[in-house]
């Protein structure tokens, strides 16, 4: 199978650990940018990657890149693109687009030129005027940075933060991709208990659960590339089949998610049935401040309020006082970790993290708060 060049794109402050999730499932040859991580495979890669990748946002392959700071160049270079070696004569191929700091700031001209340019090079390569475009799909991207056009077809679809269990929303939900990478970038180990106070429909229970044992988030979902004709659906199956294999569902985690709201649990039980994980999940209605636990050591990992609406402030003021006093005086040998916007978090809390890193939650700019408790003596995890 040919060397393919794929891009893993990732939001803003999580391409390190898209980065590290290449790494652990093989693909070592890369490089971060922001934004997106590029790396190297074949076919297999693109199946293993969309059913593994548990905090970026799509899997695309990078058709060319090229300057281009006129319609002509844009024009000629997308034509000399090997298209036909991806679509073939029945594809649909939409095109959208973005530039950035580029001569051609025109969206929507650079698209229609893209289209024509990529009809161009099929004519050429099938011999005929016409394209039906009933097949498959093959959604292709310019995407213009500094007068450089990087042209691409997304594998993927949908985003993968949309892996088949969440039918439903509460209001401000937490994008699963982002609940994945908190719980990485916790290091929470499995063998601790990890509760979340404010849990709302689930999505960081249920993407600690996913992660704890080993099971492949996109295995719920289709991808646009199942139904491409140069990757074989054998491929889908074995990548699958391996993902099943390496399952650990047996294995046994203690995770907790609590909230005061009986209809985001309601959500939050029927998304944990959806992913298989009613029997590893348990919900609690429950007042965060209430919480307690017997187990000596633990992770309290959270997406609390922001406050972000007028009048609503002083309330996540309070929680987070409260938060750093549940800390202090319940939980002193627990660690804490804390996704929120709101700038006087650590001096609200009562201390300073001990690392703090910078993320986007939708378009809201939040800080992840990093609160490390002590190791466990002896050993233990209880």
């Amino acid at each position: 199978m040919a060397k393919i060049e794929l891009i893993a794109t990732a939001a803003f402050g999580l391409e390190a650990v898209v980065a590290a999730e290449l790494k652990e499932l093989g693909y070592k040859e890369q490089m971060v940018e922001n934004g997106r991580v590029t790396f190297y495979g074949d076919e297999e890669a693109i199946c293993r990657t969309n059913l593994w990748l548990r905090s970026a946002d799509r899997v695309l392959v990078k058709v060319g890149e090229f300057e281009a700071r006129t319609f002509d160049e844009l024009f000629e270079g997308t034509k000399a693109l090997p298209w036909p070696e991806w679509l073939p004569a029945d594809a649909a191929f939409p095109v959208t687009g973005k530039a950035v700091k580029s001569k051609l700031f025109s969206v929507p001209d650079c698209q229609a030129i893209v289209k024509k340019a990529v009809v161009e090079k099929m004519k050429q390569a099938y011999h005929r005027n016409w394209f039906p475009e009933n097949g498959a799909s093959y959604k292709i991207e310019v995407a213009l940075l500094k007068d450089r056009a990087t042209l691409t077809l997304d594998t993927s679809g949908a985003g993968l933060h949309k892996r088949g269990y969440r039918e439903l929303a509460a209001a401000a939900p937490l994008r699963e991709t982002l609940a994945a990478a908190l719980v990485r970038l916790s290091k929470w180990p499995p063998e601790r208990v990890l509760a979340d106070p404010f849990c709302g429909s689930g999505t960081i229970p249920i993407e600690a659960a996913l992660l704890a044992l080993n099971i492949a988030p996109g295995g719920r979902r289709r991808f646009s590339a199942e139904n491409w004709s140069r990757i074989p659906e054998r491929l889908w199956r074995l990548a699958r089949q391996e993902a099943e294999e390496v399952a650990r569902r047996e294995r046994k985690v203690r995770i907790l998610g609590t909230d005061i709201d009986e209809k985001v649990l309601r959500l939050a039980r029927h998304h944990a049935r959806r992913a298989g994980l009613e029997n590893v999940i348990h919900f609690q209605r429950l007042p965060f401040s209430a919480f307690r636990s017997r187990f000596e050591y633990g992770c309290l990992l959270c997406n609390p309020p922001y406050g972000e609406r007028l009048g609503e402030v002083r309330e996540a003021e309070k929680i987070y006082r409260e938060l750093g006093r549940l800390l202090r005086e319940q939980l002193p040998t627990w660690s804490c970790f804390v996704l929120t916007s709101h700038k006087g978090f650590e001096r609200l809390f009562g201390r300073p993290a001990a690392k703090k890193r910078k993320l986007y939650n939708g378009r809201i700019e939040c800080h992840f708060y990093q609160y490390f408790g002590p190791e466990p003596t002896g050993g233990r995890h209880e």
